[in-house]
């Protein structure tokens, strides 16, 4: 076979792995993989086209909320269709009920009107500052996941920890710019698709690329990483992933989070290796018919919550020492639009889950939605950078140290939002 055809074959298999970031096949794992101190683990879920965060966690004793929503806005507790309440100001949306045993067990947490500090409002960009980790500069190379992966971690692994190519998961067709960058990743497919058969599993296909990528160049060192971690990562899925998957036939729930969550719970459980793990979902873009208690984003919130609870139990000790977070690039105005939805606004509601997370509690300072309060005369203002979160979550709950923060948030030097448990 020559190596034309070994790469038309490797294109047409539409292979769902990867051992590389967005440099693509340019650097391979770094000597001596650093494990993150105690085998702290994190997820970051991704809403892509802006959650609106206002219809998440309701400012429902506030009579503005009401004013600006005449016909999508959420209930009051205790009414039919109503949110579920929190602590008297805010409430959750009611398609979010599986996460208030979470919520009652101090296990979830949010930070309200916390957001962007650039004021784009176009999803291509507030995705890539997001990702990137520096708001307002789009020549940053790398994703701050990538960044973090490659972090040296504060003590030494623990004895008889091994490095492994999958450290980092994306669950997903495509790396994603939160990835891109020199520190490998397996890239995993979403659904059933995770572990099904590819042109490099029969036996002469895999044979001749073996044969041409056994050198020590960076192209061969990625192709046996990429080979190595989906071998690693089916080893961990098995054998009842294996089942499950038998059973169903291919058919995924209803919406294929859930699924996706279970699988990926299962993975981390299986497999200590797996520290870091990022998916994102689509669909919350609700600029027509957005609906209050049902509707477009009831739909889209239902099988997501249901998901962040799959996760959760299906973690199962492991849920613990794991911190999930749940990001969107903004939020949406206050005021419905004319065509029943909310147009782009400014800030939103961060979401974090986990064992060492503080819960029970909304955190950020509410800055109100009353017309005064309201950003450029439409939007919740943001009054805490997302990276204040996410530098939090670095350093408490996985064990970054201050050292170590400027190289995955450069130019950020605010004070770091703790949420994490004591």
């Amino acid at each position: 076979m020559q190596r034309r055809q070994l790469l038309q074959t490797a294109a047409a298999a539409g292979l769902a792995w990867s051992a590389v970031g967005r440099t693509a096949f340019a650097a391979s794992a770094q000597p001596g993989g650093q494990v993150l101190p105690g085998n702290k683990r994190l997820i970051v879920v991704f809403l892509r086209g802006a959650v609106d965060g206002l219809s998440v966690v309701v400012p429902h004793s506030e009579g503005a909320y009401y004013g600006q929503r005449s016909s999508i806005a959420l209930a009051r507790p205790g009414q039919d269709g109503g949110v579920l309440d929190l602590d008297g100001h805010f409430g959750l949306n009611p398609n979010l009920a599986p996460l208030m045993p979470l919520w009652q067990s101090s296990k979830l947490a949010f930070v309200h009107a916390s957001g962007s500090p650039d004021p784009t409002r176009s999803h291509f960009d507030a995705q890539d500052y997001m990702e990137s980790g520096t708001p307002g500069r789009k020549s940053t190379p790398d994703g701050w996941l990538n960044r973090l992966l490659g972090a040296e971690p504060p003590v030494a692994a623990q004895a008889g920890a091994r490095a492994g190519v999958t450290r980092g998961i994306s669950v997903g067709a495509t790396l994603p710019r939160i990835w891109a960058g020199p520190n490998p990743v397996a890239n995993i497919a979403n659904g059933a698709r995770a572990t099904k058969p590819t042109l490099l599993d029969r036996p002469q296909v895999s044979k001749a690329f073996d044969s041409l990528y056994s050198g020590d160049d960076a192209m061969s060192r990625a192709y046996r990483e990429s080979q190595q971690s989906r071998a690693e990562v089916n080893e961990a899925m098995s054998p009842a992933a294996h089942e499950q998957m038998v059973a169903d036939n291919g058919a995924p729930l209803p919406n294929g989070f859930p699924d996706d969550a279970g699988r990926l719970a299962q993975l981390m459980r299986r497999d200590p290796n797996v520290q870091i793990a990022f998916l994102a979902l689509g669909g919350w873009d609700t600029h027509v018919n957005q609906g209050g208690a049902k509707g477009q984003l009831a739909n889209r919130l239902q099988p997501l919550g249901q998901g962040l609870a799959e996760l959760a139990t299906r973690l199962g000790p492991t849920f613990d020492d794991t911190t999930i977070l749940v990001i969107s690039e903004f939020g949406r105005t206050a005021r419905q639009n004319g065509t029943g939805g909310t147009d782009h606004g400014h800030g939103n509601v961060m979401w974090a889950l986990g064992g060492n997370i503080a819960g029970g509690k909304v955190y950020g300072r509410w800055p109100g939605i009353d017309a005064s309060a309201l950003n450029e005369g439409r939007d919740l203002a943001v009054t805490t950078d997302f990276r204040q979160v996410l530098a939090g979550v670095c350093m408490r709950n996985l064990g970054l140290p201050d050292s170590k923060l400027a190289s995955v948030f450069p130019g950020f030097d605010a004070a770091p939002l703790d949420i994490s448990r004591a």
